[in-house]
């Protein structure tokens, strides 16, 4: 067995004890295999956690309280080092169940429900000492009919796995194929960002590194776009049109560096880092949110599938409601007036006249 294949296995316990949620059997596995000081950086509102009982108590718990037949779903579980020699588990995949008890006063829907995550793992010797995760909770808003801010450019759906179904691949990993999918994924990033500063689109080369027959999954309030045109159109040219100094900024704003860690593993491609894009909204804004002229950091993560030595699939999540709150917009807050009508439905004692 080679390094790839035993960290799949290590974490292999806790993914499977995450299908038929039990609380003790995930708390059992979380102790297990990841270290009690580990660092996990969680989508916001939960932020940085310390510790696997924490991670279960603060995150999990609340999760699985609302989903009470919880069940996590990996369809994509890739393993690899990156060029500092850090070892990485990335998985992508959703978490499903019955939605019948609020979560982070999102009103619950009575119905199965969905919510995408991106997860990343830094393993030391055999346990995981980092955590960083992006859960789509603006997903779930949406199938609650409770997102209120603005409506997504991009088709929402129940983002699928790969077409080529192999994205829990166990077999030993293909070296060569493996850095010759990275270098595809970090030439077309160099490639992207030649625009618009050193031309117009024609820089970026997409046919050169993109199948024509493409997704790339964004995350809920973006949404997906099929094709270069669908890509370009739903993602590239709004995000651009606000944020063009994107990739410019070598730091956080707090003395952190801007890093990124690329892992490949196969025909597949794993992006990580907390964060890595820093840049500021101006223009018009970007997806309703005013132009503040403020930078804003971004936390991304990020998956690719290579076919016949093009990307033929790019699953992306971003951290959405951090950008909101970077601005001073609590999403959560907009979230709770924008449902009070909920409270009113079917209340035989209210007149639709309030006292003041």
């Amino acid at each position: 067995m080679d390094r790839g294949e035993e960290l799949k296995s290590l974490i292999k316990p806790l993914r499977l004890s995450m299908y038929d949620f039990r609380e003790k059997d995930v708390k059992n596995q979380l102790s297990k295999i990841i270290d009690e000081h580990a660092i996990i950086n969680l989508s916001h509102p939960f932020g940085e956690i310390n510790g696997p009982s924490k991670f279960y108590d603060q995150a999990l718990k609340p999760l699985y309280n609302s989903l009470p037949d919880l069940e996590r779903r990996d369809y994509i579980v890739i393993s690899g080092k990156t060029d500092k020699d850090f070892e990485w588990v990335g998985c992508c995949g959703i978490y499903t169940g019955t939605f019948f008890a609020p979560f982070l006063d999102i009103p619950p829907t009575g119905h199965i429900a969905h919510m995408r995550f991106h997860e990343f793992y830094r393993f030391s010797g055999n346990k995981i000492v980092e955590v960083q995760a992006i859960w789509d909770i603006p997903e779930l808003m949406m199938q609650a009919n409770a997102w209120p801010m603005a409506p997504s450019l991009g088709r929402e759906w129940c983002i699928p796995g790969p077409a080529t179904m192999d994205g829990l691949s166990e077999i030993a990993i293909d070296n060569n194929k493996s850095l010759a999918s990275t270098e595809i994924v970090i030439n077309m990033l160099n490639a992207m960002k030649k625009y618009p500063s050193q031309g117009g689109p024609e820089v970026m080369e997409m046919t050169k590194y993109w199948h024509p027959r493409m997704n790339w999954y964004g995350p809920a309030g973006i949404g997906t776009g099929r094709g270069i045109n669908g890509f370009r159109n739903w993602h590239q040219i709004p995000f651009l049109n606000s944020m063009p100094d994107r990739g410019k900024s070598t730091d956080d704003g707090m003395g952190k560096e801007i890093s990124y860690h690329f892992f490949g593993d196969g025909d597949y491609v794993g992006v990580t880092g907390w964060p890595n894009m820093r840049q500021t909204i101006t223009h018009d804004g970007w997806m309703g949110i005013a132009p503040s002229n403020k930078k804003i950091n971004l936390r991304s993560l990020d998956f690719w599938r290579i076919e016949n030595g093009k990307i033929r699939e790019n699953w992306v999540l971003v951290d959405l409601l951090h950008i909101y709150h970077q601005i001073g917009v609590d999403v959560f807050t907009r979230l709770s007036e924008f449902n009070k009508a909920r409270s009113f439905i079917g209340n035989k004692n209210y007149t639709g006249v309030e006292n003041v």
